[in-house]
């Protein structure tokens, strides 16, 4: 028989969770704050506990600190209607199972009590200590969509050992970010972290930046340099792009990962360095390896545990909590103003599709807080690519009309003119998108479609995103 403790102020919920988990072999015991909860806890001894993360006087963190100190072993899951960020990382690296929101758990909370108790059977007799405490990250990373909520899970998970960590996902969804969380939640917290562009830097440079030089070892080498690697010991090396790194990088770059050591240009001291990587990439490293492009030993090393972050356009629940965050943020620097967003804009960001993701959201918001004409920023101030959705809504054409070339170019019109934005460059970005559709993204072919020049066709798209 295993016994299953829930905590939670809430009578019905404590009501309506019982009656869902109990079963022959499952016993539910229920307890409606912190102090009961410990109190029974200690009585009975469960296999697993369901906290409220919001409880009085104690909040879930401090109750998970509590349940872990009396038992290590003890498999705790939080939940609450909106986790904070800080929360979700700080309660997975201390060891909880899991993190769920309210609203998913009449889908959610059975599998997630059965996985966790069929873990605690398995690893009873293990012993799993507890870390540091980790500093507050309320403020660097934004998400409530359950896409980003696993991301804050899997931080959590693996800031606690030295794992290569592999962030996947597009340019501007904010992968330089999900890695200093990681340094940020490790015990490596109070060392360097040292982050390196490998496609901004030339070819030629980046062994010398990453490894150092010797004097003399090339020409311009005026002086011993120390490289990345010696510079962040002890510490984090954040490699971004690493699919652009040459291949006899590549090779060097294993022969730390394996061996821990690696040699100066020029040089023939072996040097020996203890350093967590964790890599990041917008292409498909596993096409990559196939074409003999990466090296596949180097991509199985740094792929170790792997992080996706999704796309801004895949989670639009972020959307009002970032935008909110960064016009807050714009409004704190020195000379800025203090601005609000209205509904309208708010509503007006929602329906956007942010091919440049994250990073899109931001220098929106930056461009837009720059030309504002009050405080409160309505939906006509916030510039979407040219100013314009991504792809416009266009009323559907009747069935009987449908051949009408004239009669689909009113409704086109029309929804310009009702959409408030001016029609001209409504329409035409908007061909400009749909014959880059047809051409299967061919920009040259699309161009050509259109009677247009290349670079004049360019114009009417939105601004390229920065790989």
């Amino acid at each position: 028989m295993q016994h299953v403790l829930i905590i939670d102020p809430e009578t019905d919920f404590l009501e309506w969770a019982q009656r869902h988990l109990a079963t022959d072999k499952v016993g539910v015991e229920i307890a409606p704050n912190a102090e009961d909860g410990v109190r029974k806890f200690l009585a009975l001894k469960p296999d697993l506990v369901i906290a409220e993360f919001h409880l009085k006087p104690a909040n879930g963190i401090d109750l998970l600190k509590r349940l872990r100190q009396q038992d290590p072993q003890v498999m705790v899951v939080l939940a609450t209607a909106f986790p904070p960020t800080n929360a979700v990382i700080e309660a997975m690296k201390l060891g909880a199972f899991d993190f769920l929101r309210k609203e998913s758990l009449p889908y959610d909370l059975r599998p997630v009590v059965e996985s966790a108790l069929k873990t605690r059977e398995a690893a009873r007799h293990e012993e799993k200590p507890l870390s540091d405490a980790p500093v507050d990250l309320g403020d660097v990373m934004i998400g409530q969509s359950p896409a980003m909520q696993a991301v804050f899970k899997m931080i959590g998970r693996v800031s606690r050992s030295d794992a290569a960590v592999m962030i996947t996902g597009e340019s501007g969804c904010g992968k330089e970010v999900v890695a200093r969380a990681i340094q940020r939640y490790s015990p490596r917290s109070t060392r360097a972290f040292v982050a390196i562009n490998c496609a901004a830097i030339p070819e030629s440079l980046l062994e010398s930046e990453l490894f150092g030089h010797e004097k003399g070892s090339f020409t311009g080498a005026t002086a011993m340099r120390m490289g990345r690697f010696e510079q962040c010991d002890g510490g984090t090396l954040f490699l971004d792009e690493i699919g652009e790194m040459p291949m006899h990088v590549q090779t060097k770059i294993l022969r730390v990962l394996q061996e821990g050591e690696f040699s100066r240009v020029g040089g023939n001291e072996t040097l020996r360095c203890d350093v967590r990587i964790v890599a990041a990439t917008n292409r498909n490293l596993e096409k990559e390896v196939d074409e003999g492009k990466f090296r596949e030993d180097l991509f199985y090393r740094l792929n170790v545990v792997r992080i996706h972050l999704p796309p801004l356009r895949e989670r639009p629940e972020d959307i009002r909590p970032l935008a909110q965050f960064f016009i807050q943020k714009i409004g704190r620097k020195k000379n800025n103003p203090r601005l609000r967003l209205s509904e309208e804009a708010l509503a007006r960001m929602e329906s956007y599709n942010w091919p440049g993701n994250v990073r899109e959201l931001e220098n929106t918001l930056q461009r837009a807080s720059v030309l504002a004409s009050s405080d409160i920023l309505t939906a006509r101030e916030i510039p979407l690519g040219l100013g314009i959705p991504a792809r416009p809504p266009i009323p559907p054409i009747p069935s009987d009309d449908a051949a009408s070339p004239e009669t689909a170019a009113r409704l086109v019109l029309a929804a310009a003119i009702a959409s408030g934005e001016p029609p001209w460059p409504f329409i035409e970005a908007l061909m400009a998108r749909e014959a880059l559709a047809l051409h299967g993204d061919d920009p040259a072919a699309a161009a050509k479609a259109l009677g247009l020049k290349p670079a004049a066709f360019r114009k009417l798209l939105p601004a390229p995103v920065e790989a």
